[in-house]
């Protein structure tokens, strides 16, 4: 062997020697690389998700309003001027709105008073008696001691416990208030209600009074109770969850259809408080007219005709 084909022979092996470490070393770069790149993608779920937690809802300050609507997201938004009529204004319902009255002034004084449930005919003034009533105890109340109206709307119901732990720690009192509330047979929300009625550890915030109304005296419409009656293995508790929600209000006030003469005292009322001048005989005779054509009598029909009526003599319905 010559010295030049040694000399190329050294250097060959001296190549593949340190080619075998390299080889070697390559898989424990890869696992680098690998954990570097779930560290990676770790961190960038972690950021998404901070994202996307819920905030805690900020603190409130009560004072700066007397009504608020409540959002599931944990916001509380101003309600500047109440859409409401004056109690006085309100005809017909003159025993439900002395009991709610004086429920809703012991409460606000710091006493014991209980859920209210108003339940009845349509259009009878079930809302516009607790907004009349809220807006009545208000009326010579200091900024300190005045009474606070939430609405939750009836969709929003299964976010109730957030918004009693947000009311709890306040100074003020709050009436929570859902118009037209009602499940359907298969709608597990009004578990939230019931828990916060009665049922929690915590139970209802002294500071908290829930005020409700509805068409349905049980909540639930008739033909659910039935069906859940009659396909249920036991057919008494089928239902007796569902249909005990509104034993836990203690106070039950049902509305009823008004009378004619009830139905034209509210339409004398509200002439009387606008200014609209007509004769009574024509007043009362276009008023049934207006009635029959809607098929019913209540209070939502006979503002329903003032409107018609104050339009086409042109006075204006001043804000209350």
């Amino acid at each position: 062997m010559t010295r030049k084909t040694a000399t190329v022979t050294a250097r060959k092996a001296v190549a593949k020697k340190s080619a075998k470490p390299a080889a070697k070393r390559a898989p424990a770069r890869d696992a680098d690389d690998h954990s570097a790149r779930i560290a990676a993608a770790l961190e960038a779920i972690g950021a998404h998700l901070a994202a996307n937690t819920p905030r805690p809802p900020k603190p409130y300050s009560f004072a700066e309003a007397d009504a608020f609507v409540w959002h599931p997201d944990g916001r509380l938004s101003t309600v500047p001027r109440v859409s409401r009529v004056e109690l006085t204004l309100l005809k017909g319902i003159d025993r439900m709105r002395d009991i709610l009255i004086e429920n809703t002034e012991r409460f606000a004084n710091g006493l014991p008073a209980n859920n209210a449930l108003l339940w009845g005919a349509r259009g009878m003034g079930k809302s516009s008696l607790v907004k009349a009533a809220h807006a009545s105890i208000n009326l010579d109340r200091k900024p300190a001691d005045r009474l606070k109206l939430i609405e939750i709307h009836r969709e929003d119901i299964e976010s109730l416990p957030s918004l009693m732990e947000l009311l709890r720690a306040s100074q003020f009192h709050f009436i929570v208030f859902c118009d037209d509330l009602s499940f359907d047979g298969n709608d597990a929300s009004y578990k939230s209600l019931k828990a916060v009625l009665e049922g929690g550890i915590e139970g209802r915030p002294d500071n908290v009074i829930l005020y409700a109304t509805s068409n349905r005296r049980h909540l639930l419409a008739r033909e659910m109770i039935e069906n859940e009656r009659s396909t249920a293995i036991n057919p008494g508790e089928a239902v007796e969850e569902k249909v005990s929600l509104s034993d836990r209000f203690g106070l039950w006030l049902g509305f009823h259809r008004c009378s004619q003469d009830e139905y034209l005292a509210m339409v004398r009322g509200y002439c009387g408080h606008f200014g609209i001048k007509l004769a009574d005989e024509e007043l009362e005779r276009e008023a049934l007219e207006w009635a029959t054509t809607r098929g019913s009598r209540s209070g939502r029909v006979a503002w329903q005709f003032i409107q018609e009526l104050a339009g086409r003599l042109g006075v204006k319905l001043s804000e209350t």
